[in-house]
């Protein structure tokens, strides 16, 4: 009979429908369920959100652009804020709430700026969601959404082109 390290025999810590050779349902059912898979899935780490914040800066500069940049985590909470020298500062309020509105939607905010413009207003009850403008887009790796990059402070189309080419740098 093994004995380990504490003096007890290694069969005494088992159940007796183990040391018997008998499986209980309970325990089959924990047998199989333990062999399957749990899904793992990418997160956005400090050095991404430094790269994407980098490039979006860099993109916004090179066309003269004065913006907020916001990054936030699949969840809509902020890891990441820069407001340029010239932004108005409401768009240090805008740019987080398109980023929000990306990740939770999982899609690019423009997606809700076109439902409220083809006619459906009452789109603008929905609740939690603000960052309904063009300019927040979401970071998706194999299907998943790890986050988004919220833009505001020229053009929508332009505030979503800073976005994505933060996005880029990263190489999604």
């Amino acid at each position: 009979m093994a004995v380990p390290e504490r003096g007890y025999p290694v069969e005494s810590l088992l159940p007796r429908s183990v040391q018997s050779g008998v499986l209980c349902p309970c325990m089959l059912a924990l047998l199989f369920f333990s062999q399957t898979v749990m899904k793992t899935q990418a997160v956005l780490e400090l050095s991404d959100v430094q790269a994407i914040a980098a490039a979006a800066q860099a993109e916004a500069q090179k066309n003269n652009w004065a913006v907020s940049i916001a990054i936030v985590d699949a969840g809509g909470h902020l890891l990441h804020f820069q407001r340029l020298n010239g932004a108005p500062p409401i768009s240090s309020h805008i740019a987080p709430a398109k980023a929000h509105t990306a990740a939770l939607g999982q899609r690019e905010s423009k997606v809700y700026e076109d439902v409220i413009n083809g006619g459906r207003y009452s789109f603008l009850s929905a609740p939690t969601v603000q960052g309904m403008l063009e300019g927040g887009v979401p970071i998706l790796k194999d299907g998943a959404c790890l986050g988004a990059v919220g833009v505001s402070g020229v053009k929508s189309n332009e505030d979503a082109q800073i976005a994505k080419a933060g996005i880029a740098a990263i190489g999604l």
